[in-house]
């Protein structure tokens, strides 16, 4: 990936982590980033990404928000 395309996936990430973040209880943002990333990498289109990323967060870091995108 180029610095460009990575730049433009960090926007991404970091606008759809503001709505999971807007209902989190205290978490570490790069969890979330780093599940977000790697469902955009294996193919899934950004809300399936965040869906895949709230879903980590619940079942593996043990951090639930009442309504995860």
């Amino acid at each position: 990936m180029d610095v460009a395309s990575l730049a433009d996936l960090l926007h991404e990430t970091a606008e759809h982590h503001g709505a999971y973040e807007a209902v989190a209880p205290p978490h570490d943002w790069w969890d979330w980033y780093a599940a977000y990333f790697d469902a955009r990498e294996r193919g899934s289109n950004s809300d399936e990404a965040a869906a895949a990323a709230g879903r980590y967060m619940t079942e593996v870091k043990h951090v639930a928000a009442p309504s995860t995108p």
